[in-house]
Formats: structure tokens, C-alpha cells, sequence
């Protein structure tokens, strides 16, 4: 049986805590699960600036594992050159119709920009292929059809035979993504591919009408005590858990004690 031909969208990275790009966790399990399925025929694809130096990351993961599918040693990736105020959909659909690929594996979102996690519904929307959400591992797969296991909530999986062509979204239970070598990285062939006008490179209007700021901390929830008499459940509401941090307020005017509950909750960031 011949290994499938299949193509990895892959994206830049945030790193939560640092803020460093780097390779999106969920696009990182896609290749890794990509690598163990197909070996040398897997081809990542990308829609965005040439100059994005983290999509090395990817090329890095081209090295052989034990226990699995040797990899050839050298990776490659098509670059789609476009603007980033631009739209992806149009030119990954017109890449992937021609391509030849049977299998499409990609995260369930972004880490940076919109983060919708629709771009694989509207290239199987616009290809007419059928896609599968949430995939933890795939069992099977040849040229005609392949057989998915899917993460379902609480730890559950469900088994499903799909035809391809496919799109599949890899969540977070499938395996860990192996260690990107430095290696393989540098020597990952990049290949950057500029729209013809006849494939219509469309600007994402509704993205020129929206307007970014920075990320608010989200209010925190006050603890909410059930049962006993109306005096216990205030107290309980009203203690810092400090055992004896709070403060009695007494003989205030509806004025002051407006400005303590509001100094309160504030401190509680329950109010911004």
C-alpha cells in the first residue's frame, strides 16, 4: 500500500508566557502526526510573509524517530506569499485543488490574528471535501478513505471512516510533536510561491473594520455560598480567607458605604 499524499497547514506560534513566536502547538501535533502516517510523502503548506523565520520550526521536526516511519531528511514547505491583511481562504483552496493531496492535516486554531478556528470549514466548504474536527489519532489511511479516531469530551473517542479528500483538525490529545532538530531546519527546503492575479488575491474586508486593543484581565468570579441564614452566607461572601484580614464597617451613610462596596469590588477586579 502506497503512503497518501498529504499537506500540513501550518501557522505562526505564540509562546503563552514569553510571547516568542515560535510553532503553534496544535499545527506542531499535526505534523508529527502527519510524519508517522506518511513519512517523506507529507508537504507543508503556509499562506503568509516569506520572512517568517518560526516556520523552520516545522522543517526541523524531518528527522527520524524510533519506532516510526523513517522521514526523509530534508523538509519542505510551499510558501504562499500574501499580505497579512489579506485572505488566506481563496489561496490555500486554488494551491490544495491542484496539489494532488488526498489528506489535509491542520490545528483546530491560530495562536495569532483572528483565531476562529473556521479557516478548515471554509476550505472544505469551497474544495466540496468532507473534514472531521477534533482528531486524536488516525488508525488507517490508503488512497480511497481512512479511519479517524476523534476526541470527544471527558477522555471519550469515537471511531469514523471518512472518504477522502479530507480536512482534519488535530486536537490537543493526539501525540506530542517530536523535538525540532537545527539540522533538518536549515537544510528544509522553502519554497515560495507568488499569486498569480488570475487567482485573485482578496483582501479580508471585515478585518480593515475592526479596531484592537489590549487584552483586559477578565473579571474574577466572587465565591458564591449556599445555604445557612442570610447573615452566614454575607459573611462568608465578605472574608478574604485571611482569618481576621477583614474590616467592620458601622454607622455609615448610604454614600459612604457606596464608595467602600465599590472600593471592594475593585480590589476584587469584579469591576475594571
Amino acid at each position: 500500500m502506497t503512503s497518501p499524499e498529504v499537506r500540513v497547514l501550518v501557522s505562526s506560534g505564540r509562546h503563552p508566557v514569553s510571547g516568542r513566536s515560535g510553532a503553534a502547538r496544535e499545527d506542531a501535533r499535526a505534523v508529527e502526526m502527519a510524519l508517522a502516517l506518511a513519512g517523506e510523502g507529507v508537504t507543508l503548506l503556509h499562506a503568509g510573509d516569506p520572512a517568517d523565520a518560526s516556520l523552520r520550526y516545522y522543517l526541523g521536526m524531518f528527522h527520524e524517530v524510533p519506532g516510526l516511519p523513517s522521514v526523509g531528511r530534508v523538509g519542505r514547505l510551499d510558501l504562499l506569499s500574501m499580505p497579512a491583511e489579506s485572505d488566506a481562504t481563496s489561496l490555500l483552496a486554488e494551491q490544495l485543488r491542484h496539489a494532488g493531496a488526498s489528506l489535509v492535516l491542520t490545528g483546530m486554531r491560530s495562536e495569532i490574528g483572528e483565531g476562529s478556528g473556521l479557516l478548515p470549514y471554509l476550505l472544505a466548504e469551497r474544495l466540496g471535501w468532507n473534514l472531521v474536527a477534533g482528531v486524536a489519532a488516525i488508525e488507517h489511511c490508503d488512497s480511497e478513505s481512512a479511519t479517524i479516531l476523534q476526541a470527544l469530551p471527558q477522555g471519550q473517542r469515537r471511531r469514523l471512516s471518512v472518504r477522502l479528500p479530507c480536512i482534519a483538525t488535530v486536537d490537543r490529545a493526539a501525540p506530542a510533536p517530536r523535538q525540532s532538530a537545527h539540522g533538518p531546519a536549515r537544510r528544509g527546503q522553502i519554497r515560495v510561491i507568488e499569486p498569480q492575479e488570475s487567482a485573485g488575491v482578496a483582501l479580508d474586508e471585515p478585518r480593515g473594520q475592526w479596531r484592537f486593543e489590549p487584552a483586559r484581565v477578565r473579571p474574577k468570579r466572587l465565591k458564591v455560598v449556599k445555604g445557612g441564614s442570610a447573615r452566614e452566607r454575607m459573611r462568608a461572601a465578605a472574608s478574604t480567607g485571611g482569618g481576621g484580614g477583614g474590616r467592620v464597617l458601622s454607622d455609615l451613610d448610604p454614600e459612604a458605604a457606596a464608595d467602600e462596596l465599590i472600593r471592594y469590588l475593585e480590589s476584587e477586579r469584579v469591576l475594571q
